[in-house]
């Protein structure tokens, strides 16, 4: 970007006017790329802000597919994205264009891990957390602490959320402020407790707005705690992050274990939704035409360019172009990975 860049001026005019911001922080953004990690309902939240924001390149990832039961706090799906089960990145994608046809938008069909997590933040000015689980959000700390890439946690269930910036070096880490993740089953999750959409715009909000602060080189603004926030109960709360942990095993010891291919699984039962995910142990690219034809005497197939479903007894299985696999129907790995075996291979 040249440095005769002129910010439009009806596109981010309000934006410009923002003293905080104005032309060189409008400059700033659009030559910054952002990772967005889920797409679903803060992620879709924060990809639309970033886009109407004007930051340059988004990257965001996600593994799965638009459903009905998403529309009600997933603001960039519509019921036409759930009708033809398109996978959310690329449903976000399709809508951002619209939204802003200025910005370059990389989509990616993909299940955040530890084969692809340090090949999506090359470059990226700033991570955004739009997970719905620890164990990514570990994976992403690793990441970002190792590579030294700002990012951004955010969760919330019921209508209660939480938010803090980690800038490794500078503040506490994930593991630093959560040493272990929950245990299973110990905390209420969306498929168990639900979640209203005023808690998803809080917490999307204040992750935006972090993200620009960094983005626009405006450290000293950054609010440094953890941000607790319940829109039904009227609380709010900050809780100072402090230093390090002396003894953190991510950002004093540097151990990235989250990192190793060794220790990682390839299957997991998905939280609340009666599935399994199998991902192959290599990377892998279907001929979703070839596999749909191969299936057909099986059981009932259907699909778009992006994924296919596979219908058999009691189970559905998702196929997408990675040969990833999401098998409803059952709990167990076990059974997951035998079917997986029997209709797509090893």
């Amino acid at each position: 970007m040249t440095s005769d860049f002129q910010p439009s001026l009806d596109r981010y005019s309000r934006q410009i006017l923002f003293s905080e911001i104005g032309a060189d922080g409008q400059r700033r953004l659009s030559e910054s790329r952002a990772l967005i990690i889920g797409c679903g309902a803060l992620g879709s939240a924060q990809a639309e802000s970033l886009a109407r924001a004007g930051v340059g390149t988004l990257r965001f990832v996600d593994r799965d597919f638009v459903e009905f039961s998403n529309l009600q706090r997933q603001t960039m799906f519509t019921e036409q994205d759930a009708a033809e089960r398109l996978p959310k990145a690329i449903a976000c994608a399709n809508h951002l264009s619209e939204i802003n046809s200025d910005i370059v938008v990389e989509p990616e069909i993909a299940d955040v891990n530890h084969s692809n997590i340090e090949r999506l933040l090359e470059n990226c000015d700033v991570v955004i957390d739009g997970t719905d689980n620890f164990a990514t959000r570990y994976l992403i700390n690793d990441a970002c602490v190792k590579h030294n890439v700002n990012w951004i946690y955010g969760a919330a269930v019921g209508s209660y959320g939480v938010t803090m910036t980690i800038r490794p070096s500078a503040t506490p880490c994930l593991r630093c402020i959560f040493p272990e993740a929950p245990p299973a089953a110990s905390a209420p999750t969306c498929d168990t407790a639900g979640v209203i959409m005023p808690i998803i715009n809080i917490v999307s909000a204040v992750q935006v707005s972090e993200a620009l602060k960094l983005l626009t080189g405006k450290l000293t603004d950054l609010h440094n705690s953890l941000m607790q926030f319940d829109v039904w109960r009227n609380e709010w709360r900050r809780i100072s992050m402090g230093k390090p942990v002396d003894d953190c095993s991510t950002c004093v010891a540097r151990k990235f274990e989250t990192l190793d291919s060794e220790k990682n699984e390839f299957a997991a039962v998905l939280c609340g939704r009666h599935a399994v995910q199998i991902s192959p142990s290599q990377p892998a690219h279907l001929n979703l035409n070839s596999l749909s034809q191969r299936l057909a005497g099986a059981g009932d197939v259907k699909g778009n360019e992006y994924l296919l479903r596979f219908r058999t007894g009691e189970f559905e299985m998702t196929v997408f172009q990675d040969a990833r696999s999401i098998i409803r129907g059952t709990d167990d790995i076990a059974v997951a990975r035998s079917l997986y075996a029997k209709y797509i291979g090893n």
